[in-house]
């Protein structure tokens, strides 16, 4: 499945456009890190974008991801790409033991945390988002109580990162797509630092 049609694909499932971003963002990071540690990077890149496609059909962790799973493979959808998704979710009882799966469930709930903190930036911007403000936020247990602190660190643990150096290659990860993302804020993309 080629990127455009995994994205052609998602818009079928998803109408939700902070979902499809969610996705995106998750994307961008995984493109990045399989770059950074020579991996396929579409391969990557498409399990990113796939991973929630069916939460709009499927809001349930009962069902989630589990009950998406024999759409991506009618779809013709890679088998360690629908593992990997498989395993994003710790309830379905399956094992996370690629480095493709360990990347998507690092990767997941961390840029859900990075884009609700630059949202309430002045910035609204993740070009000026460092890892220290989302540091202040994250002991703020009120503050995007979707975003599960355990399993970001958990993530981090298991891909066998510094949780705060995780944190930092994603902004920097989700800064290349900030205008698809609507995260540019009031700033230009000169703005960022880092």
């Amino acid at each position: 499945m080629q990127r455009q049609q995994a994205l052609d694909f998602v818009r079928t499932y998803v109408k939700n456009e902070a979902l499809v971003r969610h996705m995106l963002s998750v994307e961008a990071v995984m493109r990045t890190y399989a770059e950074a540690l020579s991996e396929d990077i579409d391969l990557w890149g498409l399990t990113g974008l796939l991973h929630d496609f069916d939460w709009e059909i499927h809001p349930t962790a009962e069902e989630h991801p589990l009950a998406g799973l024999p759409i991506l493979r009618e779809a013709g959808v890679p088998e360690d790409v629908i593992e990997a998704i498989g395993a994003h979710s710790d309830h379905t009882g399956i094992p996370r033991e690629s480095r493709l799966a360990k990347a998507l469930f690092a990767c997941d709930e961390v840029t859900g945390l990075i884009t609700a903190v630059a949202l309430v930036r002045p910035s609204r911007s993740l070009y000026d988002l460092q890892a220290s403000s989302v540091r202040k936020k994250w002991k703020d247990k009120s503050f995007a109580a979707g975003a599960d602190r355990d399993l970001i660190a958990q993530g981090a643990q298991e891909f066998g990162l510094d949780l705060w150096q995780h944190v930092d290659f994603s902004i920097m990860a989700m800064r290349k797509i900030a205008k698809e993302l609507d995260l540019e804020g009031n700033l230009s993309p000169n703005a960022a630092q880092g």
